[in-house]
């Protein structure tokens, strides 16, 4: 059995998913669709930048999803009928809506503009509460516990292990920064970002999303989706909701959700999207798993020529 992967915000670079749109009609037409449905051209911005407007969430968020499903359903249309359904999908953040949009929870249309308005809600929220976020590499959970109570921050992402991300204020990133390589971490990198995302200053971005999510149909998927939040698989559309909305504001456990899945006796991983971080991270997590990564024509031919008989 396998698990579908898809990428999060910050998978993005100038040039994704041209290779596909040039060489495969279903990865055309999700460009075409997210378009539309967006009103202006996330293609021409994967496509060539410029780099500062793609950096953007707002930009990355739509662009990251588009480059992943347009990968998604050429391997789909190319290669997936050599492999039986996925056991699940998981997402890391942002990616968690193409996991929903592959197991059919979600219409990519439906899902694009929604990351689009979750984009902005999330840079709207770092202006009004200006923060960002720590990447601190190296040091053991529990003493980064320790160093956010040190420092009022909070922990954002948990991705592996020896990499976890904090959020908080300017002022006490900066602290935790400075107090972090004295208590045993490898290194401390402050992050590109424009807000501290997944910690208590994106509440009011978690009630517009909220809002939104409201409009949007969301069906019970067909394929397990595991929840960024729980780090368990979604039961119903109703958690799927507060699941989205709260994700905004709660740490992403997916060192937790890939121990999950590994727990199911599943080893085997496809990631969908731009760059290879999702099989970095699981080198962490487990070793032994095997991690195959969908990100333009050559790795769908590559996979298809392994897998015939």
């Amino acid at each position: 059995m396998t698990t579908f992967l898809f990428a999060g915000q910050g998978a993005q670079y100038v040039g994704m998913g041209r290779d596909l749109y040039d060489n495969f009609s279903e990865s055309r037409s999700i460009f075409e669709e997210a378009d539309a449905a967006l009103g202006f051209s996330i293609s021409s911005l994967c496509f060539s930048g410029p780099a500062e407007e793609l950096i953007r969430t707002q930009n990355s968020q739509p662009a990251i999803m588009t480059a992943s499903i347009a990968a998604f359903e050429a391997f789909k249309a190319i290669a997936g009928r050599l492999l039986p359904q996925p056991a699940y999908t998981a997402g890391l953040s942002l990616g968690e809506y193409s996991a929903l949009v592959a197991a059919g929870a979600m219409d990519f249309r439906d899902a694009v503009y929604l990351v689009r308005k979750r984009g902005e809600f999330m840079e709207e929220a770092g202006r009004r509460n200006p923060g960002t976020m720590l990447s601190v590499l190296g040091m053991d959970l529990d003493k980064v516990r320790q160093l956010c109570m040190q420092t009022h921050t909070e922990i954002a992402n948990i991705n592996c292990p020896g990499q976890v991300v904090i959020s908080g204020g300017l002022k006490e990133i900066e602290e935790a920064r400075e107090l972090a390589g004295a208590q045993g971490a490898k290194r401390a990198v402050i992050l590109e970002v424009s807000g501290a995302f997944h910690s208590s200053f994106m509440k009011e971005a978690s009630l517009k999303l909220s809002r939104e999510l409201d409009k949007i149909k969301i069906s019970m998927p067909r394929v397990a989706v595991v929840s960024n939040v729980t780090a368990r698989p979604v039961n119903s559309v109703a958690e799927i909701r507060d699941n989205l909305t709260k994700q905004v504001g709660a740490s992403v456990l997916w060192e937790d959700s890939m121990k999950f899945i590994l727990s199911q006796n599943i080893s085997n991983f496809i990631e969908f999207g731009p760059g290879r971080v999702l099989k970095g991270l699981m080198r962490r997590i487990d070793e032994t798993a095997r991690v195959v990564s969908i990100e333009k024509k050559e790795d769908i031919v590559n996979f298809k020529v392994n897998q015939d008989p």
